[in-house]
């Protein structure tokens, strides 16, 4: 049996893949996440074999929840599922460390099977995330964003989506300072000088909604 931990910030979302889950005699739902940092926490508790788990959530994102599991237990199997359809996303999340990515665009079709693989230890992208992996593959080192750490990455997403310095602080339990240092950090790494720059080369990225 396949015991899974579903981490999706839409509880129709949640109710639906349950489902999905459920009609699988080899998967089983052990917990339900809301947030990333009770994936975290639903992480630790359940020790699931396969994480599922969103990228855009309130608080911590999916991208950050899996760095902070994968720091504590590097043999954490995480496949994440996501509206985003691009290369950043994709080659932040494999470089964490992450073993599959599909989009919500096909996962009622893929998802059983890419939980089966993960759960074997095996890698899964989806087919529709294939041309972005080869993309990415042979465009990295023009990629702006890829001189970011992962924290710097997450405060440039929140920056880019209007969240303040002490709004990012709350969120990713750091001080107002620790926050402003990284602001610096990713300005210099990216050359941009305001907010208004950042939120352009996001929606230019894919990564936000204009």
């Amino acid at each position: 049996m396949i015991n899974v931990l579903l981490a999706d910030d839409h509880e129709v979302v949640r109710a639906g893949y349950c489902r999905l889950f459920e009609a699988t005699p080899d998967i089983t739902v052990v917990a339900e996440a809301k947030d990333g940092e009770s994936a975290c926490r639903l992480y630790f508790e359940h020790q699931p074999d396969v994480l599922v788990m969103d990228i855009s959530m309130p608080g911590i994102d999916g991208l950050e929840a899996s760095r902070k599991i994968l720091a504590r237990d590097r043999a954490a199997k995480i496949l994440i599922f996501s509206v985003y359809e691009n290369e950043v996303y994709l080659t932040r999340a494999l470089d964490l460390g992450v073993l599959g990515y599909i989009t919500k665009r096909s996962a009622s079709q893929v998802m059983i099977e890419a939980v089966r693989q993960i759960a074997s230890g095996s890698l899964y992208v989806g087919q529709e995330m294939m041309p972005y992996l080869v993309k990415a593959r042979n465009t990295e080192d023009g990629d702006p964003l890829s001189a970011l750490s992962p924290r710097e990455f997450e405060v440039f997403l929140l920056l880019a989506d209007s969240k303040s310095i002490n709004e990012i602080a709350d969120l990713l339990n750091l001080s107002p300072k620790t926050v402003g240092h990284h602001y610096a950090h990713l300005r210099n790494k990216l050359c941009i000088n305001d907010i208004a720059g950042l939120t352009r080369l996001a929606i230019r990225q894919g990564l936000i909604d204009a």
